[in-house]
């Protein structure tokens, strides 16, 4: 591995001179096996290595996670409300917001237009030997990120594909007037039949062409499985942010040999590109650090807000909005409302 240099509270695309040979694109996930296997191995040796540490945040003392060792599965569950509103015939709010509402395709417009102005009037204009991966070095953690130098590599962005690039309207209908929780046979027969029932998201296709037009190749990096690849391919053409081809443009669930983490995916693809920019709805789109099951939702909200990765939010990762599914949707009250923020009407009286 190159050796990584720490982020600081600087953006990774900005840094010193570095000498490095051009490598040649990925172009299939067996190339690349080797590769992710030291990857693993070296992981395995940082997490023996790095225990988890305590700092403190302006929200507080949080834990900073070294190492993973497993991820979490993402449910797709609803919240019980949402669930009970679905049983009944009614859109649930999450939905409505989310596939339904202008507020929703104005921040996916906005996130999508500074993407494309990001790639088009930043990245393309620096000089090659000062950008830097946007990908987190393996042995990073959220507090003590490190990001490699790209080198020669050709220019990449890469992107998730569900409520990130798609939105899977065909599906949440059906969901929405089914209820019930998340069913993965189900998701699966979708991946493989729904194909023409899926819209791209707002600003989506502008800021993809935008970056293509600049010579930045589009990478997608899913959680599809990849016994549907043909089908996801179809997808993207069907919404128009194609092409896209398996193993090459389009990472999918089991390319890897693993499960829902991204990050050895993301860095096979680092390694044949400079990643300058990720796009994803969920925080494990940008490290699966994020996803580990000992963090709880105030640090987790304390990593994303206050942490040096915080500084990398419309600085080469890009966030949308989903509040329908997806690992951001957990906490009990005392996590998302502060015992030292409650407040009592005074009209009530002291209870």
């Amino acid at each position: 591995m190159i050796r990584a240099v720490a982020a600081l509270m600087l953006s990774p695309l900005a840094g010193g001179c570095v000498a490095a040979a051009a490598i040649p694109a990925v172009a299939g996930s067996m190339i690349v096996k080797s590769q992710m296997d030291k990857k693993r191995e070296r992981r395995v040796e940082v997490q023996a290595a790095a225990p988890a540490q305590s700092v403190d945040t302006p929200e507080g003392r949080v834990t900073v996670i070294k190492g993973m060792t497993a991820l979490p599965p993402p449910t797709g569950t609803p919240p019980a409300a949402a669930a009970a509103a679905a049983a009944g015939g009614a859109v649930p709010e999450t939905m409505q917001y989310l596939y339904g509402s202008g507020e929703s395709a104005g921040l996916s417009m906005q996130a999508y237009r500074a993407l494309a102005d990001y790639l088009t009037k930043n990245v393309v204009y620096r000089r090659r030997e000062t950008l830097r991966q946007v990908v987190l070095s393996d042995g990073s953690s959220l507090n003590a990120p490190l990001f490699e130098p790209c080198g020669a590599k050709p220019l990449a962005v890469v992107l998730d594909i569900d409520e990130t690039a798609v939105l899977n309207l065909g599906y949440e209908a059906d969901a929405a007037r089914r209820g019930g929780g998340y069913d993965d046979a189900r998701w699966g027969r979708w991946e493989a039949s729904g194909a023409d029932k899926v819209v791209a998201v707002p600003g989506a296709k502008a800021a993809l062409d935008a970056a293509r037009k600049a010579g930045i190749t589009v990478i997608f990096n899913s959680n599809r499985s990849n016994a549907n690849a043909t089908a996801t391919e179809a997808a993207l053409d069907h919404a128009g942010l194609g092409p896209a081809k398996h193993g090459e443009t389009l990472w999918l669930k089991g390319d890897d040999g693993g499960g829902s983490g991204k990050d050895d995916r993301r860095w096979a693809i680092a390694s044949g590109y400079c990643v300058v920019a990720m796009v994803g709805d969920q925080l494990g789109d940008f490290s699966d650090l994020f996803n580990d099951p000992r963090m709880t939702p105030a640090a987790r909200r304390a990593f994303a807000a206050t942490s040096p990765v915080a500084e990398l939010w419309g600085n080469g990762w890009f966030l949308l909005p989903n509040p329908v599914y997806g690992t951001g949707l957990k906490g009990g009250f005392d996590d998302v409302f502060p015992t030292d923020r409650r407040w009592s009407d005074p009209a009530e009286g002291v209870k």
